[in-house]
């Protein structure tokens, strides 16, 4: 998920360059969204495995 936020930060900065105030708008804005979620599973992850108190595999 944390490299779909980073696709669309790159396409953000590429129309950013070429002028495309519209796209590169939308396009942070989705990587911004797609980031948050992907903080919140994170935390949702960590907190889980705290509980259960399981050590990672390796």
């Amino acid at each position: 998920m944390l490299s779909w936020a980073l696709t669309f930060l790159v396409i953000a900065i590429v129309a950013a360059i070429f002028g495309f105030s519209g796209i590169a708008g939308a396009a942070a804005g989705i990587a911004k969204i797609i980031f948050f979620i992907f903080v919140v599973l994170l935390v949702i992850s960590l907190i889980a495995n705290a509980i259960r108190g399981k050590s990672p595999r390796l």
